[in-house]
């Protein structure tokens, strides 16, 4: 909840009967308050003069590029976050990467028509990701600049990074902490194997939003790719992805396109993996988002000897997977995204010195 009061949302959507039933269902949810629903992007812009929201909804399917438009005046005019929506086919178009290289916050799946209460299960899902984009707004975040928090290198601790792997797993929320969390790691950071919970067709354009904030290469993962110290790599958003070793190095692999754990990808899936690959090698980081994907995973590899860290409840902006990894004991310590790098290269060094002591 906004410290002044709730969630401020206008929603932009051609369809009438849409509009007046999602606003009312996002009303009905704890600290939110639609403030104002129209039909096109003209009547947007002028109720976003009138009621100043703080979150936007918007249909990605408006006739024509009506939608990229209105999301490039906002860029520029009034930063606010915008979610938006549309149908399977919407969401897996240019469009919708174009939506999100123009500046939108998340991006959401609308269900089919044939499913059981179809606006219902889609306000649900906004509902998330409006408190999801609230909490990462620059305004609401209020945190220092990441730059000036960023962890110092592994080479200067006299560690190799490529002697370690980084396994993150994400979900609501996840798209922000993952950018403060990548923004604030040195350059010479172990190779990173990441799942976010994301729509298929989403995952290559988000890929190339963390890449211009962080200081790795960060890219949609590739079938068999190697991944080395100051690169990190995203499932693509429909297939499992797992890690091998193979020929001293990390290699991703694709696999099953059925739902683990309820996802696809799933955390618990590459938490596994990196705990069979790479045992003490590793490190697994679980970041905010609903359930519990990711917790058996983590206490896989914290079994088998790897560092373990959660995001910390005050940040998340879903307490539900770092909640379940700390219930089961699979986390050693929480904390903000921005402050897990720093953590994560000190228990790297400690694991060097320890290895390198007189016995």
């Amino acid at each position: 909840m906004r410290p002044d009061g709730p969630i401020k949302v206008l929603i932009v959507d051609g369809s009438a009967v849409v509009r007046s039933t999602l606003a009312r269902m996002l009303r009905a949810e704890a600290n939110i308050d639609v403030v104002a629903s129209v039909g096109d992007t003209a009547a947007g812009r002028r109720k976003v003069l009138e009621y100043k929201p703080d979150v936007i909804v918007l249909d990605i399917e408006l006739s024509g590029s009506s939608a990229i438009t209105f999301l490039h005046v906002l860029r520029i005019h009034y930063p606010v976050p915008v979610i938006v929506y549309g149908s399977q086919a919407a969401v897996q178009s240019d469009a919708a990467n174009e939506a999100l290289e123009a500046g939108a916050a998340g991006v959401v799946c609308r269900p089919s028509a044939t499913s059981a209460n179809p606006i219902h299960r889609l306000a649900r899902r906004l509902a998330g990701q409006i408190r999801a984009a609230q909490v990462s707004h620059p305004a609401a975040a209020g945190r220092p600049p990441l730059a000036e928090i960023r962890a110092e290198s592994l080479s200067s601790r006299g560690v190799n990074p490529e002697d370690f792997l980084v396994a993150i797993g994400a979900s609501t929320g996840g798209t922000e902490a993952l950018r403060r969390l990548l923004a604030c790691v040195p350059p010479d950071f172990p190779p990173v194997v990441m799942v976010q919970h994301m729509p298929a067709g989403f995952t290559r354009a988000f890929a190339g939003r963390l890449n211009q904030s962080s200081p790795l290469r960060v890219s949609e993962a590739i079938d068999g790719q190697s991944v080395r110290s100051g690169f990190a790599v995203l499932a693509r958003g429909d297939i499992q992805m797992s890690v091998q070793r193979e020929r001293d190095q990390w290699h991703v692999r694709y696999g099953s396109t059925e739902t683990y754990n309820r996802h696809c990808p799933s955390v618990d899936v590459l938490f596994n993996s990196v705990a069979e690959a790479a045992g003490s090698r590793a490190v697994g980081i679980v970041l905010t988002g609903m359930g519990d994907d990711g917790s058996r995973g983590l206490l896989n590899m914290r079994e088998a000897g790897a560092r373990t860290f959660a995001q910390d409840k005050a940040s998340c902006v879903v307490y539900g997977m770092p909640k379940a990894a700390a219930e089961i004991g699979a986390v050693e310590w929480v904390g903000p995204p921005e402050e897990i790098p720093r953590r994560v290269i000190n228990a790297l060094s400690r694991a060097r010195r320890a290895s390198s002591a007189p016995r």
